[in-house]
């Protein structure tokens, strides 16, 4: 008789596998199955209560910073994603300086040439004056 139990058990098993939606014979059910907004008031709520009951855990600054530093040094270990954050830090800069020098050229060029040395001038002095 167990045997007989145990087949039932199993063509069930097999049967619910045949019907989920997804490649690998699993669905999403229960929270996973929510939408993140539902996700996030749910998880709201339990941290709440466990700030109310006095369970939950707060990090200081020195946990926060350990935390922190463990995060950098595990992206830091990917060659390829360091080189394409210094590789976009790069076009960034090199965008910046080309326009800084873009709106200086600019200003240049406007005016006469009595007004373009007048402000060069007044450009150096500008300078002292803030030091």
């Amino acid at each position: 008789m167990a045997n007989s139990n145990e087949q039932g058990k199993g063509a069930g098993n097999s049967q619910k596998a045949g019907e989920s939606g997804s490649a690998k014979g699993t669905s999403k059910r229960g929270f996973a199955a929510m939408n993140e907004e539902q996700q996030r008031e749910i998880a709201s709520k339990g941290g709440q209560a466990a700030h109310q009951k006095g369970t939950a855990h707060e990090f200081d600054s020195e946990e926060a910073r350990r935390a922190g530093q463990k995060g950098g040094e595990a992206v830091s270990r990917n060659r390829v994603h360091m080189a394409e954050i210094g590789r976009k830090g790069g076009e960034s800069r090199q965008s910046a300086q080309r326009a800084n020098e873009h709106r200086s050229g600019t200003a240049a060029r406007s005016g006469s040439a009595e007004q373009q040395a007048k402000a060069s001038r007044q450009g150096g002095k500008d300078e002292d004056d803030k030091s």
